[in-house]
């Protein structure tokens, strides 16, 4: 097969018109309520061989697209998540992930074989894929709903950390591996490859994040895509030492999210666009890789019950055993369990099967593929009238500060460029007062365009930008009173970290 410029012409010119329209329909899907996981699928089933005529019938390109999508969507969870919110709910996230999964899967299998007819290996599978929760989907959700952090860390912790277990198993079943190494045997693998994912993306988050700090790159626009490349070393380290490169991948993209890096908000804003790209991307393929015409009443009915099953008893009975490491109330506990969104995964994680050319995996495909459509209309537009019902929902706050960072040359220095929000208590504070550590001083205010030479009376108001320099040993102290003042104004010296003072 040839590829010339003459059919790149035709590539470029249909990629970037059904890009540009996915792109659109974002703004589109979030006015309707539509989920937009819905709106790409359509888009690829409208360009197949029902629609557009577009042939795509790969299993094994689609197995090694989709894992590349997921890895893109997973560095940019794990970039974006803050460590010190994920952290006190990490016991419970990694529950979810783990001891979730394994009841989700015996759940689903039981009951699909039982009441559903389906043999053992397909309602397995059927198990195992539908288990993990979508990084994709719980990510958006979490950034549209405003939840208290005892729920938002949970879950972005179990939608980081679930599909590396749950590749493993989908991987071992669909190869046979299950059946020659036993139970225990097969168990030991996956607690292998978890093991060592994490491992390896411990080391290249924090080995990437000291050579990041100390790298002075010729343009600000290469330090997104170098951290990019660290989260990808990650999965192709873990991979190539038969660990879990999922595992890996979130891990140490956690770490470099979390760290002192050099134009961090740039970096998060690059992540999150790629990732973008990768959904589009992933969900226009699996609706390529739909036949509508192999979808019939009876695979309707079939996903309508496995989906009961899974939503109405192996999820919340997953989330109630889970949560023995972590108490919660049973209002968490309920909207922890509707909370369980798949989107993607799922989908992908069909292809292994498909690949490796497993009885049923074409049915199983179709099956999926049905149950993450209809479910996904049910759970995604209810979630924040669920939260609402159940009272979890707090008071979305806008952040008082925002901090970038960029390493100076030829000094060890940094220079961070702060914005002081509408929120922020360093509003009416004067330069003199901010008090920042030896070294570290305000070089320039830009307001409204125009800049100023701070003096030690200058007052600062909201929507300036402010540049500092501070030495880089100093450089985290700095940043932490600029917090402290945000958050508490002038008398941050005597109030605790973060703390407001009290409005009379």
């Amino acid at each position: 097969m040839t590829f010339d410029v003459h059919q790149l012409d035709t590539f470029l010119l249909v990629g970037s018109a059904v890009t540009l329209l996915a792109i659109f329909a974002v703004r589109l899907s979030s006015r309707s309520g539509l989920p937009t996981l819905l709106v790409y699928l359509l888009i690829g089933v409208l360009l197949g061989e029902s629609g557009a005529g577009i042939g795509f019938d790969n299993a094994e390109l689609a197995h090694s697209l989709g894992f590349l999508a997921l890895v893109l969507i997973l560095a940019e969870g794990g970039l974006t998540t803050s460590w010190a919110e994920v952290r006190p709910a990490m016991r419970l996230g990694a529950s979810l992930a783990t001891i979730g999964v394994a009841v989700s899967i015996l759940t689903v299998a039981v009951a699909c074989h039982f009441l559903l007819s389906l043999p053992w290996e397909i309602a397995v599978l059927l198990g195992a894929v539908t288990s993990p929760t979508d990084a994709a989907a719980v990510f958006s959700v979490l950034r549209v709903v405003p939840l208290p952090r005892r729920l938002t860390g949970p879950l972005e912790a179990e939608s980081g950390l679930n599909d590396a277990p749950t590749v493993v198993v989908v991987t071992l079943i669909s190869t046979g591996a299950s059946a020659h190494h036993g139970l225990l045997g097969a168990a030991g693998i996956v607690a292998y490859e978890l093991a060592g994912g994490v491992v390896v993306g411990l080391l290249v988050g924090f080995g990437g994040a000291w050579a990041m700090r100390r790298a002075a790159l010729p343009s600000s626009g290469l330090y997104p895509v170098a951290v990019l490349c660290l989260t990808m070393v990650g999965y192709g380290g873990a991979a190539s030492l038969h660990a879990s490169g999922f595992a890996a991948v979130y891990v140490a993209a956690l770490v470099l999210g979390n760290s002192e890096l050099p134009h961090r908000v740039a970096t998060r804003s690059f992540a999150e666009g790629v990732a973008w790209l990768a959904q589009i991307g992933l969900f226009v393929m699996l609706g390529l890789l739909l036949s509508p015409g192999r979808i019939t009443l009876h695979t309707v009915g079939l996903a309508i019950a496995a989906g009961l099953v899974l939503t109405v008893v192996a999820r919340p009975l997953s989330v109630l055993i889970s949560s023995v490491v972590s108490p919660l109330p049973v209002r968490d506990l309920a909207f922890l369990s509707w909370a369980g969104l798949r989107g993607a995964v799922p989908i992908v994680l069909t292809t292994i099967p498909l690949a490796e050319g497993v009885k049923g995996s074409g049915r199983l495909f179709d099956l999926v593929f049905v149950m993450v459509v209809i479910y996904t209309l049910l759970t995604g537009p209810t979630l924040p009238l669920v939260a609402r019902w159940l009272k979890v929902v707090r008071r979305s706050e806008p952040r008082g500060l925002d901090v970038e960072a960029a390493p100076l040359d030829r000094v060890a220095a940094d220079l961070l460029q702060v914005a002081i929000s509408p929120v922020s208590r360093m509003h009416g504070v004067e330069v003199g007062e901010l008090r920042l550590p030896v070294g570290a001083s305000l070089s320039l205010i830009i307001r409204e365009g125009t800049i100023i030479v701070p003096e030690r009376r200058t007052v600062l108001r909201h929507g300036d930008d402010l540049l500092v320099v501070t030495p880089r040993k100093v450089r985290e102290q700095t940043e932490q009173r600029l917090r402290a003042v945000s958050a508490g104004g002038r008398l941050a010296k005597w109030l605790g970290p973060g703390e407001a003072p009290s409005d009379y």
